[in-house]
């Protein structure tokens, strides 16, 4: 609280709480009840997407990491060629190629097209959230190995000495302080990752900020729209940034 109420911080909260009062006043949001439906929508599109992508794209990511950090050459070489690859492409022509690639080689195989999953392959949204998965696994995987790398080697080999199994070592030992060292980097890797969502509108997905750009098209009205969908944004990023924040401060202590 103190650090908020430093003078120059007051007064851009004030220039923020007035930019906002005027947008509300001096904008025409006549278009808003007619869309809201939709709106809502499309935000909780945006939310499970990213809920969903974050999850997956992080259950990937602790193999990726451990197996960059000590894991056997065959294991280790595939790992950071995956994230080497991920990291250096950008999103939106990952998210192309799997919609364009594998959407348009599904049709053409008869037992995908006759299969019960046809009726979701057919959909755009399954390659939207493996595209956004495999993005945030790629990224988090060079996290993951820094913070394995980073596990103090003592407290390993004790453990080893104590005859403990690797997986118990893995779950009570590595994975717990390797994750106490990344959650600031995680906060802010998953808030990229909402300001990542947009590009799935270039495949039809309907989310919150494909909804302005279709409101914009039918009622050429422009800023309202845009303003409405970052306050949005801004919005569930505070949340994440308070929920890591709150995690942050649950983890224990280090004393001198």
């Amino acid at each position: 609280m103190q650090a908020l109420m430093q003078p120059h911080r007051l007064v851009m909260l004030a220039i923020a709480a007035a930019l906002v009062v005027w947008v509300i006043v001096a904008g025409n949001w006549e278009w808003l009840p007619k869309y809201l439906p939709m709106i809502v929508q499309g935000v909780w599109r945006t939310i499970w997407l990213l809920v969903l992508s974050v999850a997956i794209g992080f259950t990937l990511a602790v193999p990726l990491g451990l197996a960059q950090a000590s894991g056997p050459w065959f294991l280790a070489v595939p790992a950071r060629v995956f994230c080497t690859v991920i990291r250096g492409t950008p999103l939106l022509l990952q998210v192309w190629l799997l919609y364009y690639g594998l959407g348009s080689l599904f049709p053409s195989i008869p037992w995908i097209r006759e299969s019960e999953l046809w009726p979701i392959l057919r959909q755009a949204w399954p390659y939207a959230l493996l595209a956004l998965s495999l993005s945030y696994a790629g990224y988090e995987g060079e996290v993951m190995r820094g913070a394995f790398r980073s596990v103090p080697r003592g407290q390993l080999e004790a453990a080893r000495a104590m005859g403990m199994p690797r997986f118990t070592i893995f779950r009570r030992i590595s994975l717990p302080l390797a994750l106490q060292g990344v959650l600031p980097t995680l906060g802010g890797e998953t808030i990229l990752q909402l300001k990542a969502t947009p590009l799935v509108a270039t495949i039809t997905v309907l989310e919150v900020y494909a909804v302005a750009s279709r409101v914009r098209q039918d009622t050429l009205i422009t800023y309202e729209p845009l303003f409405l969908v970052a306050a949005i944004y801004l919005a569930l990023a505070g949340i994440i940034a308070l929920g890591f924040r709150w995690l942050e401060s649950r983890r224990p202590r280090k004393s001198a």
